[in-house]
């Protein structure tokens, strides 16, 4: 059974940067879609990284340029860096990862089909 734990989530002052981290059991990271997703109080989930065992990286709009996902296969880690944030990057965010998909078009959380518990990150102005 796939579990994916987060861990990283922080209380942070606007500018400031956090690095996300999941591990997994039972899951390679590396060889299918896995990615990020977020959920603000009063608003619907949404993706915000997506990385392909490729290496190719898709991003919501309003992350582009300051996060950065990636992955180390050794460690069997994915990481979401975050850097320049804002308080609209409030959220919980969870680490998601797809037992059959090698190309993610997009941060679409249809692609997924296994979730973490989500880790806290909290931006003041």
């Amino acid at each position: 059974q796939v579990q994916l734990v987060e861990s990283g989530g922080d209380s942070v002052q606007a500018g400031g940067s956090l690095r996300l981290s999941c591990t997994a059991s039972s899951y390679p990271f590396g060889e299918r879609c896995a990615g990020w997703f977020r959920k603000a109080p009063g608003k619907e989930r949404e993706g915000v990284a997506i990385i392909q065992p490729d290496g190719v990286t898709r991003y919501e709009d309003s992350v582009k340029g300051r996060f950065h996902i990636s992955q180390d296969s050794v460690k069997n880690l994915l990481y979401l860096q975050m850097n320049s944030l804002t308080p609209e990057d409030t959220g919980m965010y969870y680490c998601a990862a797809s037992l059959n998909r090698r190309t993610c078009n997009s941060p679409n959380a249809g692609y997924f089909s296994n979730w973490g518990q989500g880790t806290q990150v909290t931006v003041s102005s």
